[in-house]
């Protein structure tokens, strides 16, 4: 399990693809040296596994699947990603409840400065709308962000300068698409609703 609290960014070194159509995917991180090969890591907020540590440099491979409900497969060399390592169970819970299982890539709409903050724009695709409330929680490359207005078709968040400086927000521009995982919990909830007006067979 995640926070959504981005630890630190990476830095893609290569992206490779794979004759099942997949890709391996290399990234240069400060993190590498503190990971071992099967473990966990969040990469714009997707849990992914380490299949390889080399140096200051880690590889992953990536399925056909994840390419498809992801931004991963956009990336290319110096691009910069953000990384988070699953929250210890004695952490300190400073996000929100972030499964690292994204739901939908969506468009970047506007990114406009505001004195020293930034308002962003993101497109809200249509089949996740129920999934996000105003002032709810929003996972946006791994990033746990406040949802600042809610339209029919779109999103805002604001991002305060160190949020901003510390992630691969500064990097982004219109048209980009972001990675998001939508409330946790609102999917169950909307899970048990569903069966209990389902009639139960004898």
């Amino acid at each position: 399990m995640f926070t959504g609290i981005v630890e630190t960014t990476g830095q893609i070194k290569r992206a490779e693809p794979t004759s099942n159509g997949g890709t391996q995917l290399v990234i240069g991180t400060q993190l590498a040296t503190e990971l071992e090969v099967g473990a966990s890591l969040a990469l714009n907020g997707c849990c992914l596994t380490v299949t390889a540590v080399n140096g200051a440099e880690i590889r992953f491979d990536l399925l056909g699947e994840t390419l498809r409900r992801t931004n991963l497969g956009d990336l290319k060399p110096g691009d910069v990603i953000n990384l988070e390592r699953p929250m210890l169970a004695n952490g300190r819970f400073d996000g929100h409840v972030v499964q690292g299982h994204i739901d939908t890539t969506a468009r970047i709409e506007s990114i406009e400065p505001a004195g020293s903050d930034h308002r962003v724009e993101v497109a809200l695709p249509e089949a996740f709308s129920r999934y996000i409330v105003f002032k709810g929680s929003v996972a946006v490359d791994g990033i746990s962000l406040t949802v600042a207005e809610l339209h029919p078709d779109r999103f805002v968040i604001w991002i305060i300068p160190h949020t901003w400086q510390v992630t691969n927000l500064h990097q982004r521009r219109p048209g980009d698409r972001v990675n998001l995982e939508f409330d946790l919990i609102a999917k169950y909830v909307e899970r048990m609703l569903g069966a209990q007006s389902t009639p139960v067979s004898p």
